[in-house]
């Protein structure tokens, strides 16, 4: 059970909600309100049943807006019927990068600024203990928990040599005796129609070695936008990538297409059963390494 004090608030179960391509914060807020509501169902405040006992708090979900607001020219298939208006370059949508290229290896303009942008949440509505992305921010939740991993910044100054960026400076925290992480590493991650970021090696370090964090994926069979392989691709990128043994599984397929099931109960309960899966387990394993410490105590008596 996590311990509080009268002055401090019970632990939430915190969660990053990362929109994708053409969305807002606030837009993905209100297309996830029935995810939203069964997250909340599934991890109530202590002492209702089914709470996590390591998050007596219960659960709370936040929904931040990328910085990169895109014009009708970023967005395929804008004017398709006329739609747009001589002040579509001022629409309400928002991107983490902007693909450029017209075939693999594409290049991201722009994505500093959105894993900027997310580590400025980390540090002011963190800590998080997970991500949930869809399309471009299920490919991005997928960056962030690999960059957040103890061994991620050797692995880009690797890579770096071999033409790769550089490990974000915006991840970089400074404690005037060691140079570390903005944020500890997450517990788990959730991409919906997500993908691994381009074959070009510039990204290769996200994904080389593994991601190690759990990482669940959920696929719509019919999904015309983003390509099955492309989705394949972030699940074969993690070291569990289909789950482990005796556990659920971490890839999920729902017969729609490019969309976020929030509602329908069997892929709820996939996300339900995932996320108390490992957070349980974390949350024994933790429990059991305090236990081991005390037994090791060298005690006068």
């Amino acid at each position: 059970m996590a311990a509080t004090t009268p002055d401090q608030p019970a632990r939430k179960l915190k969660i990053l909600m990362l929109h994708g391509y053409t969305q807002s914060g606030p837009l993905f807020h209100l297309k996830t309100k029935a995810l939203e509501k069964n997250l909340h169902k599934a991890f109530p405040a202590s002492p209702s049943p089914g709470h996590l006992p390591s998050h007596p708090g219960g659960c709370e979900l936040h929904y931040p807006t990328a910085p990169i607001r895109l014009s009708a020219t970023d967005i395929p298939g804008y004017d398709v019927d006329g739609a747009s208006s001589a002040d579509s370059s001022e629409i309400d949508s928002f991107g983490w990068w902007r693909r450029k290229g017209d075939a693999e290896p594409y290049t991201y303009a722009g994505i500093e600024l959105g894993l900027a942008t997310v580590a400025e949440v980390l540090q002011k509505e963190g800590p998080f203990d997970g991500v949930i992305g869809f399309s471009q921010g299920g490919a991005l939740a997928g960056m962030l928990a690999s960059l957040l991993e103890p061994t991620r910044r050797q692995a880009f100054e690797t890579a770096q040599s071999a033409g790769g960026i550089r490990y974000p400076d915006s991840f970089t925290q400074d404690s005037g005796f060691i140079e570390g992480v903005v944020h500890h590493p997450l517990s788990f991650a959730v991409s919906y129609s997500g993908f691994a970021a381009s074959t070009n090696p510039l990204y290769a370090a996200f994904y080389e070695p593994k991601i190690e964090t759990p990482m669940l994926h959920f696929l719509g069979s019919v999904d015309t936008v983003v390509e099955e392989k492309r989705s394949l691709r972030l699940v074969e990128a993690c070291k569990d990538g289909e789950g482990v043994e005796g556990g659920s599984r971490r890839v999920v397929y729902h017969p729609g297409g490019h969309f976020l099931p929030s509602s329908q109960k069997a892929y709820v309960a996939a996300l339900v059963g995932f996320i108390r899966e490992v957070v349980e387990k974390q949350g024994a394993e933790k429990t059991e390494q305090k236990d081991e410490g005390v037994e090791d105590m060298d005690v006068p008596f």
